[in-house]
C-alpha cells in the first residue's frame, strides 16, 4: 500500500508538470507576434538559416515534442525514486514505532545500573499456560554485549540466594514471584550483577516468533521425543521446527533421546532443559533479529508484542539495537558452577560453588 502511494505521487507529479507545459506551450501560440518584416529579418552577424527543401528527408532522432515527453515521464520516474527513498525510512520508522508501543512495559527502570562498558540485558523466560505449569519463570539469562561480542550465561531457577525483603536464602525464581523489581534486585545484589536492560518473554506467544522467522533450526544429536510435551523429532542433525514443535522442545521435562537403538531420558532436570531454552532462545532471537524481509520484519513485530514485556527505560533505539545484535551475535556460553544441595527441609536446590563461581560472576561485573 506505501509503495503504491508513493508510485502514485511520483506518477502524478511527471504528469502534472507535463500537462503545465503543455498549458504554457499553448499560451505562447495564442500570444500576438510582432508584425514587420524586422522579426524575421536575419542580424548582420548572425549566420543565415535556410529552409529544408520540399521532399527531403527531416533530421535524425526524435521530434521535439517527443524528446521533451522522455525527459518529463524520466522526471517523473526520478521523482517517485526520491519520495521512495525519502518516504520508506519514514514509514518504516512509524511502523517500528507504532508496533513499539504497543509492548508492555515493566517498571524496573528506577532499579537499573549502568555498567562501566558494554551491556548487560537480564532476559527471563516465562510459561504461561493455564492449568499446566501456571505463571512463572522458567529460564533467566543474561546476556553481555560488549564491542559487538557476546556472552550469555544461565541462572538455574533453583539457585539459592539472599532475596531482599525475605529472611535467610530462597530459590531465586521466588524473587521473580514476588516481582520483577525483587528479581532486578536480587541479581544485582546477590550475584552482583549490574543490569542494564530486562527483557521478559512468554514461550507461549513466542511460538508465533518462530512462525513468523519460518521455523527456527535446532541441532539433535539423536532422535528425541516427549510424550508430555509432545516433542517428536526422529531426524538427526540441525532440524527446523515451528512454532508447535519448537514450544514442545522448551517444554520438555522428560526429554528421552534414543542412542544406539537405546531410550534414554535426560537426567539433567532442569538444568537441562534450561540449557535447551536458552539454545531456543538464541536461535529465535537471532532469526528475529536477522530478518531483513520488511513483510517478514512485521510479522515479527505483530507477533512479539504479544509475547514480549520490557523495562519501562528502554526506547525504540534500545530496541532496535538489541534486535540488530541478536541477529548478527553467536554469543559464548559460560556455565555458573553450582553444587546440587538439599536443604533441611528436604528440598533440592542449587547452591554457589566457590571459588569457582567468582571468576565467572566477574565476566559481567
Amino acid at each position: 500500500m506505501t509503495l503504491a502511494i508513493f508510485f502514485v505521487v511520483g506518477l502524478a507529479l511527471g504528469v502534472g508538470g507535463e500537462q503545465l507545459w503543455h498549458r504554457a506551450r499553448d499560451a505562447r501560440a495564442a500570444a500576438p507576434r510582432p508584425a514587420g518584416p524586422s522579426a524575421v529579418e536575419p542580424s548582420p552577424d548572425r549566420a543565415p538559416t535556410f529552409a529544408r527543401a520540399p521532399g527531403a528527408p527531416a533530421a535524425p532522432g526524435l521530434p521535439r515534442p517527443a524528446r521533451r515527453r522522455g525527459r518529463r515521464i524520466a522526471l517523473g520516474i526520478l521523482l517517485t525514486m526520491v519520495v521512495l527513498l525519502v518516504g520508506l525510512p519514514v514509514a518504516g520508522y512509524l511502523y517500528a514505532n507504532h508496533q513499539f508501543q504497543k509492548i508492555d512495559e515493566v517498571p524496573v527502570g528506577d532499579e537499573l545500573a549502568e555498567s562501566a562498558e558494554g551491556t548487560n540485558y537480564l532476559l527471563v523466560g516465562t510459561d504461561s499456560r493455564a492449568g499446566v505449569v501456571g505463571n512463572r519463570s522458567d529460564t533467566m539469562l543474561v546476556l553481555r554485549i560488549v564491542d559487538g561480542a557476546g556472552t550469555m550465561m544461565s541462572i538455574p531457577r533453583d539457585l539459592l540466594v539472599a532475596i531482599p525483603g525475605r529472611d535467610g536464602q530462597h530459590r531465586i525464581n521466588a524473587a521473580y514471584n514476588d516481582g520483577p523489581v525483587t528479581l532486578v534486585r536480587t541479581v544485582q545484589e546477590s550475584l552482583g550483577i549490574p543490569l542494564d536492560r530486562y527483557v521478559e518473554i512468554d514461550f507461549d506467544s513466542f511460538g508465533g516468533v518462530v512462525d513468523a522467522v519460518g521455523g527456527v533450526t535446532i541441532d539433535f544429536p539423536n532422535p528425541v521425543t516427549d510424550p508430555m510435551s509432545g516433542l517428536n523429532v526422529q531426524e538427526t542433525g540441525p532440524v527446523e521446527l515451528d512454532g508447535a514443535q519448537a514450544l514442545a522442545y522448551v517444554r520438555s521435562r522428560t526429554y528421552t533421546e534414543v542412542i544406539n537403538g537405546e531410550t534414554v531420558v535426560d537426567g539433567t532436570g532442569d538444568l537441562g532443559r534450561v540449557k535447551r531454552q536458552q539454545a531456543f532462545l538464541r536461535a529465535v532471537l537471532g532469526e528475529a533479529g536477522a530478518s531483513r524481509n520488511p513483510f517478514a520484519m512485521a510479522r515479527v513485530g505483530r507477533a512479539l508484542t504479544g509475547g514480549l514485556k520490557i523495562d519501562d527505560d528502554m526506547t525504540l533505539l534500545d530496541a532496535l539495537r538489541f534486535a540488530w545484535h541478536m541477529g548478527k551475535l553467536d554469543p559464548r556460553s559460560v556455565e555458573l558452577p553450582v553444587t546440587p544441595t538439599v536443604t533441611s527441609g528436604g528440598a533440592s536446590v542449587l547452591t554457589l560453588r566457590q571459588p569457582e563461581a567468582d571468576p565467572v560472576l566477574q565476566e559481567f561485573r
